[in-house]
């Protein structure tokens, strides 16, 4: 690979996919589970559940294979750090926000008579009736 941009592509994701594999998955037979679970709550444990203090440490030899000179190497070295983090953050899975099916009766937190009719057990509040546009006016007031 005498290419530079191969080599830096290449190491970019290699810096990646081993920091992936240590910060966030299991391993085979669950290796780096067992990894993280050991170092505990410490700082090392600590720091091996941070996707980006990993990507330092496991950027460094990946910028030998990139760098030429010792002023190269720091360049490259914390550019594969961040470029890794960058991968991180689009390779993210999108939240999904799903709206919930409102059903009947079935509110068991809301109050049914907080304010309401003595005789029909009615609610007569517009919090209890659900009169989003009576509530607003009355906070406002």
């Amino acid at each position: 690979m005498d290419d530079a941009w191969l080599r830096c592509a290449v190491s970019l994701l290699a810096t990646w996919r081993v920091t992936h594999l240590l910060a966030h998955e299991d391993g085979p037979w669950d290796v780096f589970v067992r990894l993280r679970r050991a170092l505990g709550d410490g700082v090392l444990g600590r720091l091996i559940d941070c996707f980006q203090c990993v990507s330092l440490w496991v950027s460094a030899p990946f910028a030998l294979f990139v760098s030429r000179a010792p002023v190269e190497w720091g360049v490259a070295w914390l550019g594969l750090s961040g470029g890794a983090c960058l991968l991180e953050r689009l390779s993210r899975e999108p939240v999904m926000i799903q709206r919930l099916d409102v059903g009947g009766d079935d509110d068991v937190v809301l109050r049914r008579q907080a304010n309401g009719d003595a005789t029909t057990g009615e609610p007569t509040s517009e919090l209890a009736t659900g009169d989003a546009a009576a509530v607003g006016r009355r906070i406002t007031r």
